[in-house]
């Protein structure tokens, strides 16, 4: 009897196990390089409800990504670590079909648009999306206290990592890690 209620109880688990924690598990044990300072978190994070816009003024939410992996990156014109990151988020956006990944930037505290259409030109980023949190609103809710943050949300739209400083995103260790992530 014993046995029968073990095997019940083993198989309702694993028939309800989630399966994005699955996927974490296989990312942690490749983590390599840059990669290293990403930290996972043990259960996934719900975020906040919050409004932005995009550089013409057009309201977005991060619930357009919804059903997609992101890698969602808080940054500023005036830091140099994001200077020199935001070029390999572009190139893993330009693979994002390949990744099944999107990337999204969230210009946090005061970059007016002109300013990061500059910022985005000197340093040849010409298509990621820029989204504005101009108040550091969002960027207060999620606990971003210095830049530049990259939180990789699940396709529930929930927080799974996250790593404070640069990283080479599009680099060898970044794609496998995404690659364990986002495995079927």
């Amino acid at each position: 009897m014993l046995r029968k209620m073990l095997f019940c109880l083993y198989t309702g688990l694993m028939l309800g196990a989630n399966m994005a924690q699955a996927d974490v598990a296989a990312a942690q044990a490749v983590l390599a390089g840059d990669m290293r300072k990403l930290a996972f978190h043990d259960a996934a994070k719900p975020l906040p409800e919050m409004g932005m816009q995009d550089l013409d003024g057009v309201d977005r939410s991060l619930a357009e990504w919804d059903g997609r992996w992101v890698v969602l990156n808080f940054w500023a014109t005036w830091c140099a670590p994001c200077r020199h990151e935001m070029p390999s988020l572009e190139r893993l956006a330009a693979d994002s079909a390949q990744t099944g990944v999107d990337v999204v930037t969230v210009a946090t505290g005061r970059n007016p648009p002109p300013a990061i259409e500059r910022f985005f030109a000197e340093i040849g980023v010409e298509n990621l999306p820029a989204l504005l949190d101009p108040k550091s609103a969002l960027a207060r809710k999620m606990g971003v206290l210095g830049l530049p943050v990259t939180v990789i949300l699940d396709p529930e739209g929930q927080e799974v990592a996250r790593m404070i400083g640069d990283a080479e995103w599009d680099s060898a260790d970044a794609r496998a890690m995404l690659a364990a992530l986002t495995q079927d």
